[in-house]
């Protein structure tokens, strides 16, 4: 099993900054990768970015340069930096881990853009 939980998310204005923690915790040395997901009201929830277990990242195309992910091994923390928001980044964002598919989740934490 792998326990995740976010922190850091709050309320923004348009053009500010967040930073978003995922602190991991169990069998986390079989995991491949650990990504950020966001669902908006009344929307899908969608892949935001990925860091996979050597380092390698992926982003969606709605967040590429303004978004980055991270992390620190000796934490067991995956971090995403979010610059330059706007309203359409509202949503509860979710950390999630993949073994096989996205196999663990945690509760999500809510970031709203508004002015």
């Amino acid at each position: 099993q792998v326990q995740l939980v976010e922190s850091g998310g709050g309320l923004v204005q348009p053009g500010g900054s967040l930073r978003l923690s995922c602190a991991t915790s169990g069998s986390i040395f079989s995991i491949y990768a650990v990504g950020w997901h966001r669902q908006a009201p009344g929307k899908q929830r969608e892949l935001v970015a990925r860091i996979t277990s050597s380092g390698g990242t992926d982003y969606a195309d709605s967040v590429k340069g303004r978004f980055t992910i991270s992390r620190d091994n000796a934490k067991n923390t995956v971090y995403l930096q979010m610059n330059n928001l706007n309203p359409e980044d509202t949503a509860v964002y979710y950390c999630a881990a993949a073994r096989l598919g996205w196999d663990y989740w945690g509760k999500g934490t809510l970031v709203t853009v508004s002015s």
